[in-house]
């Protein structure tokens, strides 16, 4: 199904004809913006010098250090008095990131969401529940809009109270649930342990950080539902920028709206298609505040298969946030690899937490893991091979040793919105 199928569909030189006319429209709109008038002073082009796509490897990157130096509004291309709605980012590294949006902006976001929603197969008639934050974050108002354009009764059930979360999906038949993977797994839990018969779901669409195919599996399997990695960042609207079709194959990024570039995070060198790097986006459709070359921080790849829905071009799942990459002992290593490992072995519990300490000059990995409830009250002998299973099987993946502790069901941090589970202990 498609939400709009002429654009979804775009490829070839239509769809690079139509990028280069919104890319010369966004370099034109964020001469209203001081920071990007010095950029290209200092760089020594003007907007005339971008005359192809390839040439947009002539500005500089913008970084989100540059976004919190303009805080609140430095970053504004049109008076006060056409912005509609003014979100912000969490702030806890620092300044908060804001972002505001025209009329248009709202109605571009929205368009974006519908068509993701529709891609899985969702429509007027099912009943969709917003396990996300209402607040500041785009999550809350940005999915919900989406999800009543294609004609979705939407339960805005926020995040928080787990089981009157439950109690909502079983008494209104919810079949599309919206939440981060590791809400989504704290909630399984609740509702395993309530006996709660979910089969109204039949829809999952979660994302915010990055989670492995161990994870869907576990989801899908538990919660009955297909589970879908979603894609977005509040500097490029919000959610919405990338979603997987019923392929679950890579995220589609919609490449009218978005144009797309895989970089060397440490050298800014442009990758081709199949090699991993930083995504680096330049928005095409906005308003308010148009961005050129924003570096994200996360971790993916174009990938180079078409896909069967017809639609373009791809990312792959995202691998981490560079910010987010562990360097131990030379080494890089992401969350979502320790988390693949762990949900490959049975006896491991949905829970763990990450400790890097600096012990002796040595980096030391310590992985806190809940054991499921079947092993919880085993023998010791089995419990000390779980653990010996369980560091093997991450010095396999990871070629760097870690040290394992296992824990009791229950007693590891839950999270309602992004999941923290790597704690850096290292001081420079």
């Amino acid at each position: 199904m498609f939400w709009n199928e002429k654009m979804e569909t775009l490829k070839g030189q239509e769809l690079k004809d139509l990028q280069l006319k919104r890319l010369k429209a966004t370099i034109k709109q964020t001469q209203n913006i001081g920071f990007y008038k010095q950029m290209f002073k200092e760089a020594g082009i003007t907007p005339d010098d971008i005359k192809t796509l390839d040439d947009i490897t002539k500005i500089p990157f913008t970084k989100k250090s540059d976004l919190r130096g303009g805080y609140p509004f430095g970053f504004l291309a049109v008076p006060m008095n056409q912005i509609n709605r003014i979100h912000t980012t969490s702030g806890t590294t620092g300044k908060p990131t804001v972002v505001a949006y025209t009329k248009n902006d709202l109605a571009a976001w929205t368009e974006l969401l519908a068509r993701n929603f529709t891609m899985v197969g969702l429509k007027a008639g099912d009943i969709f529940q917003n396990a996300a934050n209402y607040s500041l974050f785009t999550g809350g108002l940005g999915i919900h809009m989406g999800a009543e354009a294609i004609g979705c009764a939407v339960v805005p059930s926020g995040v928080g109270n787990t089981k009157r979360q439950i109690e909502m999906i079983q008494d209104f038949g919810v079949t599309a649930l919206h939440c981060t993977p590791s809400y989504a797994m704290h909630l399984t839990e609740v509702a395993e342990e309530m006996n709660a018969d979910l089969s109204s779901l039949k829809v999952g669409c979660f994302g915010a950080e990055a989670w492995s195919d161990n994870t869907r599996r576990d989801l899908e399997n538990r919660l009955g539902v297909k589970a879908y990695d979603s894609y977005g960042m509040s500097e490029l609207f919000g959610p919405g920028v990338a979603f997987e079709c019923q392929e679950q194959n890579g995220l589609h990024i919609w490449h009218d709206s978005y144009l797309v570039e895989i970089i060397d995070p440490k050298t800014g060198e442009t990758l081709e298609a199949g090699e991993k790097g930083e995504l680096v986006v330049t928005p095409l459709v906005k308003e308010a505040m148009p961005l050129l070359r924003y570096r994200t921080g996360d971790i993916t790849m174009l990938m180079e298969d078409e896909c069967p829905c017809g639609r373009g071009p791809k990312l792959a799942r995202f691998f981490g946030r560079s910010d987010d990459m562990l360097t131990i002992r030379g080494i890089n290593v992401f969350p979502s690899q320790i988390e693949h490992v762990l949900k490959n072995i049975p006896d491991v519990g949905d829970q763990f937490m990450v400790y890097i300490d600096r012990i002796n000059h040595l980096d030391e990995m310590t992985i806190e893991v809940e054991m499921s409830k079947s092993v919880f009250s085993g023998e010791l002998a089995d419990l000390s091979r779980l653990q010996a299973k369980i560091m093997k099987a991450l010095q396999e993946t990871l070629t760097i040793r870690a040290r394992v502790e296992l824990k009791e069901p229950g007693s590891l941090p839950r999270f309602e919105g992004k999941a923290k589970r790597v704690i850096d202990r290292r001081t420079v």
